[in-house]
């Protein structure tokens, strides 16, 4: 069912995916030999023959890329930032394997004074056709993408979920699955063995049976997902579902309570042949990390040389109204827990917490200035934390500081806290992104930061970068 399923969604992607790159191919053609639009220093046009055997080379090239980065598999909730960057690594991988295959298969030819020569392809037309490819390879998925969600919306082309656990976790899954309705997803109920949940509804959505009923209710909803949201402590229930719904055509996803049990991502080790579970193993190691810090670097020091010319006018602003310090400084906790100075343009009246010591902000916080005020709506006074970022001390993306009297406090309250302290913070973050900035839930912000250090990625993090820039820069001050 599930395989019948996707066939077709995949065909569709194929053939749009070869439209796209025979439209390219040609384009790229046009561009270099057939126009005068972009001019090259040899504008001699060779033998478009030989060029277009290089065409179903690329073809099957471009789809077997494709298939093994995962660009022909369902994923209803990958995002379109996320979908971009795997093309565009598959195109250079793809251009990579074609330029391995013109090497190993150069063709001799003759020049005019009849002397045996290799035939090389023109380097511009090959970077304009990958470059052309991408953009419209992007754009064919955007457009399929655009047009299934239309449906969805209409109430086509649907998937009917299950939820085994109508708990606060279940809940939650149940509430968001029915927040974007361009995914497709029609809850058509919960399991719960909980008899003072027979006969409720959570969210508009029933409790239909219990887990004894979930083969039955499998075949009677017609269900295609079966999402699994139960606490840790019903482990042997935990088990006994999968085992019922391995025996189905259906999908099975986990939904871990992070927040009590955050594993981050499990590793297997080896211990003199004894194979061990590492719980604590994060992504940001090794290549990861570099690749990070490098962007880190790119970031910050671009950003600081755009905003040398404004940094005067602030400080001269933030100067003028009351003759106070123009930065200010705050301990915080970072990696591993090890304290650092943060920097900010100063917001509060000086010696704002003379009187009471470390507390929150809050909104229309009497000690705000009114050029505070302003840079707080709209974020710069965290502009001179690029610099603890240039030092190592932070990161672009990150779980944000807190401070030392804060994470003594929450660390024994909340589970799994210090668990944000295993990466570098952050100057923007996935909890920032989504509206839990400054003085809002602790909790809700614990979770978005353990999601983060469970699934980095570069994607996810330019993903939040993109976010950022487009509505998470302007927030109401507090």
């Amino acid at each position: 069912m599930i395989t019948r399923r996707y066939r077709y969604l995949t065909l569709v992607y194929v053939l749009s995916d070869v439209l796209a790159t025979v439209l390219a191919f040609f384009l790229a053609w046009q561009l270099r030999f057939g126009s005068d639009l972009i001019q090259f220093a040899n504008p001699d046009r060779p033998d478009f023959n030989r060029y277009l055997t290089l065409l179903p080379v690329a073809l099957v090239l471009w789809v077997i890329v494709f298939y093994f980065h995962g660009l022909y598999q369902a994923r209803r909730g990958r995002s379109g930032v996320d979908m971009a960057l795997t093309v565009t690594v598959a195109v250079l991988l793809g251009m990579v394997l074609l330029s391995v295959f013109i090497v190993w298969n150069k063709e001799i030819v003759f020049d005019t004074a009849g002397n045996p020569v290799p035939f090389t392809y023109s380097r511009a037309f090959l970077g304009l056709f990958a470059a052309l490819d991408v953009a419209l390879l992007v754009a064919g998925r955007l457009l399929i993408r655009t047009r299934l969600r239309s449906l969805r919306r209409q109430g086509k082309n649907l998937q009917r979920i299950l939820v085994v656990g109508a708990g606060v976790l279940g809940q939650d899954v149940a509430r968001k699955l029915q927040a974007h309705a361009e995914l497709g997803f029609r809850i058509e109920g919960f399991l719960d063995d909980d008899p003072h949940k027979r006969g409720a509804a959570f969210n508009d959505t029933p409790v239909v049976g219990t887990l004894d009923d979930l083969n039955v209710k499998i075949q009677e909803l017609g269900i295609d997902q079966v999402y699994v949201a139960m606490p840790l402590e019903a482990h042997a229930r935990i088990l006994e579902v999968l085992r019922v719904v391995g025996a189905e055509c259906v999908e099975v996803k986990m939904v871990p309570d992070v927040l009590q049990y955050a594993t981050l991502r499990a590793e297997f080790e080896d211990l003199d042949g004894t194979p061990v579970i590492n719980l604590s193993q994060v992504p940001l190691r090794g290549w990861s990390s570099l690749v990070k810090r490098g962007m880190d670097m790119a970031i910050a020091a671009l950003a600081l040389a755009g905003l040398v010319p404004f940094l005067p006018l602030l400080a001269a602003a933030i100067w003028i109204e009351d003759k106070g310090p123009i930065f200010y400084r705050q301990e915080r906790m970072g990696l591993d827990g090890k304290p650092f100075w943060i920097w900010k343009l100063r917001s509060m009246r000086a010696n704002a917490e003379s009187s009471t010591g470390p507390v929150w902000a809050t909104r229309d916080d009497p000690r705000r200035t009114r050029v505070g005020s302003i840079l707080r709506q709209w974020s710069l006074d965290e502009l001179p934390q690029l610099w603890n970022v240039l030092k190592g001390e932070m990161s672009i993306v990150g779980p944000r500081p807190e401070r030392p009297a804060f994470v003594k406090e929450f660390k024994s309250q909340i589970p799994q806290y210090m668990l944000r302290h295993r990466v570098k913070a952050g100057i923007t973050g996935w909890a920032q992104v989504h509206g839990w900035r400054g003085n809002t839930s602790i909790r809700k912000r614990i979770q978005y930061d353990l999601y983060y250090i469970e699934n980095w990625s570069l994607s996810l993090d330019v993903k939040i970068l993109w976010m950022t820039l487009r509505h998470g820069l302007r927030h109401n001050a507090y």
